[in-house]
């Protein structure tokens, strides 16, 4: 389930600065208080992440290596070398060679530039090595975005009677190479450690050439945001002077890859242009990417660019097809640790870190995902943001033969017979150095604010948002919403709440638990649009959480879902009620993950003392994560196959969840359907209900909520909603604009319906 949390939380001494920062800068308490909270604790420091730019860039040489590193290009100019470009083939990689190629010519290099295939691996090798020497045969080497992890290769390159120089930014290992390195993380006068490998590259780029190395900020800016590196500190003035770069300027590669896209903004990059780069490396084709960055060829951008496109056409749907496959083998073998690990014959290593990255997501643990080549398996880890992947990894190296990354995702190759150790030993690190509120699927979130206005356009000030610098999320309790599809049809709704105008998009899921009268939780972002010259602001719908089970009509609810899902009783174990929950408080002490309590009725969830504590959701699962859980009411097809226990709690009538593989287990002593048992169903009665419904106005979003509205017509809320059930399968109303609309038509017969034909079975049983 996911839970809020507050962004921020202040002692009266720390409020007392907000709100005196507040005062000070004639901000919102707000935005004051979402910067504070974030780290900007002072008027300078406030200053400084509301103004971003160039002003603010640090000097390169206080980092470790850089002016050695300056003179020996120096020299190589000087003397004419041969100077050889090895970048990665990844959108960092690719960023950090078309910035250091560009600044090596300005400084009087031409320099020859390498990017291997995903094929060939990460980072340095003997073979591409011997590649680079075959084709150009350099005096030095210029790593960028790779090589700290590459001793050997290295070593082998001075063999070969060259110079190295190492510029990366990943995590130190143990042996750094015996070369000029350059990099963030190492013990330096530099006080910022968080730049992506072309963030690095462009400080040797200023290094070698001064502010003229502004001009390729818009490599650096894609780079950042496309690696997840931190939004803050440098990284947020080097995004903030590429974006404007870009939006004055595009060169013609991103106007190419950008399209008819008009808004430019870190978000922009990150899902338009950055996939479509790191799409052909993984499609085996990171050459065309480098092309299409490094050219200088006006007619070679369009079909480079269009490339790009179909490869990342391709890689979406390549990437699909893995994602249903590994999602299959999770919920064939389960995914109860604190780590989700699988590997496949066939699958292409080029994709695996995307699907990790989404698996890791879904199920809030660090995800790894490994291909078999012979007796080794190359894979790609991903992990949530309390976890720190490398450092784990780092602490099962005994099992692992090369891994490299930094905390939240890596590259790593095992022996396949060490599979099953690294699991066991990466479950037992994680779950010995985090607590199990590290793996919670969390909201920050908070309060809405006292200005919405106002606040809206001082967040605008906060951007670029991203990693370390997520786009601040806002909340309001509500009780029963009138919310609708925004048209006929529409997957998307619209309300208004507390004042505010409200967009859900995709939002069709949680149009029960919105209408319903249950408190809510609305958790959304404030947006700023221009239409005709005028200003919107509207509150974009992130998340709609329950708060319990709470309101009168829940139970109303609850009987309308189960009225569509009658059928045939699931085959299951049948127990008591104290076997069943005796078998549940088993569960819960043995492990965190795996069991789903279904029930019908909130008077059947206090003979459990078992749950008590436990996280209850209404109608559908708000998480992925295969937590512990009750779920009342569950709606039709809700999905609960990847649980290992699935417990009904009071005896279903029909089978309301998928439920896979999972051991399905139904108390014998509650009957969760007692609601249509005691539904009349003679014909004249429903009759009589019919023509009382055609000369009624009933209003409502849901049939629920039109049998409640009117008090039953006399009929008592349940009948109603029973016959309205059966009306609406017949064909004979359907709900249009909020309201029962009575639809003519040829005859129906009764035993047409399904709920009526299950409701006559059920009452003879």
């Amino acid at each position: 389930m996911k839970k809020l949390v507050r962004e921020y939380e202040f002692s009266p001494e720390q409020l007392n600065t907000v709100r005196m920062l507040a005062r000070r800068l004639s901000l919102t308490e707000t935005t004051a208080s979402l910067l504070f909270a974030r780290g900007m604790d002072t008027e300078e420091k406030m200053i400084s992440f509301l103004e971003p730019g160039k002003a603010h860039f640090l000097s390169p040489f206080l980092m470790q290596g850089m002016r050695e590193a300056a003179e020996l290009l120096k020299r190589a100019r000087d003397e004419e070398w041969r100077v050889a470009i090895f970048g990665d083939y990844d959108a960092d990689g690719i960023g950090a060679c078309a910035i250091l190629s560009r600044a090596l010519r300005v400084f009087g290099i031409e320099p020859y530039v390498f990017v291997p295939e995903r094929t060939q691996g990460y980072g340095l090798s003997v073979a591409a090595i011997d590649s680079i020497f075959d084709d150009f045969l350099p005096d030095l080497i210029v790593t960028v975005d790779c090589g700290i992890s590459n001793a050997e290769e290295v070593e082998y390159i001075k063999e070969q009677g060259a110079y190295v120089i190492v510029t990366d930014h990943h995590e130190l290992p143990p042996r750094l190479p015996d070369c000029i390195v350059v990099n963030p993380k190492l013990k330096d006068d530099y006080p910022y450690d968080n730049l992506c490998g072309a963030g690095v590259a462009f400080k040797l780029a200023c290094a070698l050439i001064g502010e003229r190395a502004y001009a390729y900020l818009d490599f650096a800016a894609l780079s950042t945001v496309a690696d997840s590196v931190p939004l803050l500190g440098e990284n947020r003035d080097i995004v903030a002077e590429g974006l404007k770069l870009i939006e004055k300027s595009p060169r013609p590669a991103f106007s190419a890859l950008l399209g008819k896209t008009s808004e430019i903004s870190a978000q922009t990059l990150a899902f338009t242009v950055a996939p479509r780069v790191n799409a052909a490396g993984r499609m085996g084709d990171a050459h065309a990417a480098l092309r299409l960055f490094t050219t200088e060829i006006p007619e070679e951008v369009a079909p480079l660019a269009e490339k790009l496109n179909l490869y990342n056409s391709e890689r979406q749907r390549c990437c699909d097809e893995l994602y249903a496959q590994a999602s299959a083998e999770i919920r064939a073998g389960g995914a109860y640790g604190n780590v989700v690990m699988l590997a496949g014959e066939n699958w292409n290593a080029g994709f695996v870190g995307i699907v990790a990255a989404r698996i890791a997501e879904e199920f809030s643990r660090p995800a790894l995902l490994f291909v078999r080549h012979g007796d080794m398996l190359k894979g790609s880890a991903r992990s949530i943001e309390a976890v720190n992947i490398f450092e784990a990894l780092k602490a099962c190296s005994q099992y692992i033969e090369e891994f490299g990354g930094h905390a939240q995702a890596a590259g790593i190759n095992i022996k396949a017979e060490n599979f099953g150790a690294l699991k066991d030993a990466l479950d037992e690190y994680i779950g010995t150095h985090y607590t199990r509120e590290d793996f919670d699927s969390v909201l920050p979130v908070c309060e809405a604010a006292e200005n919405a206005e106002r606040v809206a356009h001082e967040l605008v000030r906060l951007e670029p948002f991203g990693m370390g610098n997520r786009r601040p999320l806002f909340c309001m309790r509500a009780g029963k919403v009138d919310a609708a599809p925004v048209k006929a049809g529409s997957p998307h709704l619209s309300f208004a709440l507390g004042g505010l105008n409200f967009m859900y998009f995709g939002g069709l899921k949680d149009l029960k638990l919105l209408r319903s009268d249950v408190i809510k939780t609305v958790v959304y972002e404030y947006n700023l649009s221009l239409f005709r010259g005028r200003e919107y602001l509207k509150g974009f719908v992130r998340a709609v959480l329950a708060e319990g089970l709470s309101g009168r009509e829940v139970e109303l609810d609850a009987f309308e879902g189960q009225l569509f899902t009658l059928g045939i009783e699931p085959e299951a174990e049948a127990l008591d009620t104290a076997g069943l929950d005796a078998f549940i408080g088993q569960q819960l002490r043995s492990c965190a993950y795996g069991l789903a309590a279904v029930c019908f009725s909130r008077e059947t969830l206090k003979k459990f003392p078992s749950l008590s504590g436990l996280p209850v959701e209404i109608f559908r699962l708000s998480s992925a994560n295969i937590t512990n859980t009750v779920l009342f009411a569950p709606e039709d097809g809700c999905d609960l196959s990847a649980y290992r226990d699935v417990v009904f709690l009071d005896r279903p009538a029909g089978a309301p969840c998928v439920t896979g593989h999972a051991k399905l287990k139904i108390n014998r002593e509650i009957c969760g359907y007692e609601r249509v048992r005691s539904s009349e169903v003679g014909r004249e009665k429903l009759l009589e209900i019919f023509a009382a419904v055609k000369s009624s106005s009933l209003r409502g979003g849901t049939l629920a909520e039109a049998a409640c509205s009117c008090g039953g017509l006399g009929f008592g809320e349940d009948q109603l909603l029973f016959a309205l059930a059966v009306f609406s399968q017949l064909g004979l109303v359907r709900l249009e604009d909020g309201a029962v609309k009575v639809v003519r038509g040829p005859r129906k017969e009764l035993m047409d319906s399904a709920i009526y034909a299950a409701a006559l079975r059920l009452r003879e049983d």
